[in-house]
């Protein structure tokens, strides 16, 4: 396992991290099969988990608090907040008042006192910079979270969140979590840019793309995987962004078997080989998957590697664009661009 420096944290974290939104309901998995996984990629040296409040609704951050129970000092401990918890209409966002609820919820539900890194999920429109920031900073001085980042931001927001941190001399987000894989390689042009201008950390979720990239989608055979069963539009091989995407997975296939690496291997070594990608967060359903992920571990991707993944995917270019959750509003509804 390789380990590199979160952002200018100082803390020591590994270069695959393991996710937690396959636990529970979403992922049909046990609490023993939770057990064992994280007990397996603790041994095999991953010391980061991430999880969140909405994963299962709350049920994966109970599985991972069990998981860990003996086992808390030995791991750096994420989980995130902001999306809808219910129906409630103030059971979500940024403000004050949620935060210290879902932090709490997160707490009890994980069995731990403090979480070393508490994530806005998704940037939220309708609050404040300097209301989210200020409700995290103090949770910080409080000793419920030691530091906290974003996730999703798009390049401007996270801009925008570093100055009102110093404009109002608050903590600042010191991490950003985006969806990167060779796929979709959008934020290389923004995104990456910024964070290495300010020192934080990257934790790159979907590596594998949702399993487009794990090799148990190929051209010719029934598309199967559990999250094709919930996400079906996004593996309709009739829309034009999913035939490009199975396009370029036969000429990575062939770029991994010439440099005898498996698809994974190829997938995971890419994301980890940019220099402003920290860790690649990977999200086993099973052991196996598990197994299969932990041999990328110290893969590392020769330069004619790289030119020939280039030649396939451009450098920024995304393949499924919206599939990424962070469009801005405006682009989504007509009424926030009309006067």
């Amino acid at each position: 396992m390789q380990y590199r420096t979160l952002g200018r944290t100082g803390v020591q974290v590994s270069s695959l991290v393991l996710g937690a939104m396959n636990f529970g309901k979403i992922g049909n998995t046990t609490q023993e099969d939770v057990t064992a996984i994280v007990g397996a990629a603790l041994d095999a040296g991953i010391n980061l988990i991430d999880t969140a409040d909405v994963y299962s609704g709350g049920q994966s951050e109970e599985m991972v608090g069990k998981a860990i129970a003996g086992r808390r000092d030995d791991l750096v401990l994420a989980t995130k907040a902001s999306l809808p918890m219910g129906d409630a209409r103030n059971r979500r966002g940024g403000s004050r008042r949620w935060l210290v609820t879902a932090l709490d919820d997160s707490l009890r539900r994980l069995g731990v006192d403090h979480v070393d890194l508490y994530q806005m999920h998704r940037w939220d429109p309708s609050t404040s910079d300097e209301e989210t920031l200020s409700a995290l900073t103090d949770l910080q001085r409080a000793g419920k979270i030691r530091y906290f980042g974003s996730s999703t931001f798009p390049a401007h927001r996270v801009v925008q969140a570093q100055w009102a941190a110093r404009e109002n001399q608050l903590s600042r987000y010191v991490t950003e979590q985006p969806n990167y894989s060779i796929l979709q390689r959008g934020i290389e042009t923004h995104v990456l840019p910024v964070t290495q201008e300010y020192g934080m950390g990257v934790l790159a979720w979907s590596p594998l793309a949702s399993g487009w990239l794990s090799g148990a989608i190929r051209a010719g055979q029934e598309i199967s995987t559990n999250r094709s069963g919930f996400m079906r539009q996004r593996f309709d091989i009739s829309v034009p962004a999913n035939r490009a995407k199975l396009d370029a997975v036969e000429q990575l296939a062939t770029v991994a078997d010439d440099a005898g690496l498996t698809l994974i291997q190829l997938a995971l070594g890419f994301v980890t080989a940019h220099p402003a990608v920290t860790s690649a967060i990977i999200g086993p359903r099973t052991l196996e998957h598990l197994h299969s992920q932990l041999a990328a571990a110290d893969t590392v991707l020769s330069a004619d590697v790289l030119d020939a993944i280039d030649t396939i995917v451009a450098p920024g270019v995304d393949l499924a664009a919206h599939e990424k959750n962070d469009t801005p509003p405006a682009l989504l509804d007509a009424a926030q661009r009309r006067r």
